[in-house]
């Protein structure tokens, strides 16, 4: 669900993940915004020293990528979930930072695909 791209900058690997939606529908890696900090649960000695949480955020009115149809769909269908038009989702899952950027990317590629998704039945018509 993501596609991972990694670039050598100054001595720094940068790893930028693309959200794959749909084939047609890609959102680049500039338009999320990422958070880490310290995990709860457990992990020894390392736990008080590394940051494995993982906050990803992506904000559907500014984004380039979708067109005014899609964003009004996804606010209307995730309005309970967004904060400032913004799907935000925390990650802990796992020790390892890497493996909760990635169950990140997965999980929100997944509820954005499932509220593009279109759900209505379409009515039949019978006889009378």
């Amino acid at each position: 669900m993501c596609r991972d791209i990694r670039i050598w900058t100054k001595d720094v690997l940068e790893v930028k993940m693309d959200l794959i939606i749909t084939p047609s529908l890609v959102i680049p890696s500039r338009e999320l915004k990422w958070r880490f900090s310290r995990s709860s649960g457990p992990g020894g000695q390392k736990i008080n020293k590394t940051n494995t949480k993982v906050e990803i955020i992506f904000n559907i009115e500014e984004s380039k990528v979708l067109n005014h149809y899609q964003k009004k769909v996804l606010t209307k269908k995730l309005k309970n979930k967004l904060v400032n038009n913004c799907i935000c989702l925390k990650v802990q899952d796992e020790r390892k930072q890497l493996l909760n950027r990635q169950l990140a990317i997965v999980r929100i590629s997944s509820v954005i695909r499932n509220s593009l998704k279109n759900l209505s039945k379409v009515r039949k018509t019978t006889k009378p």
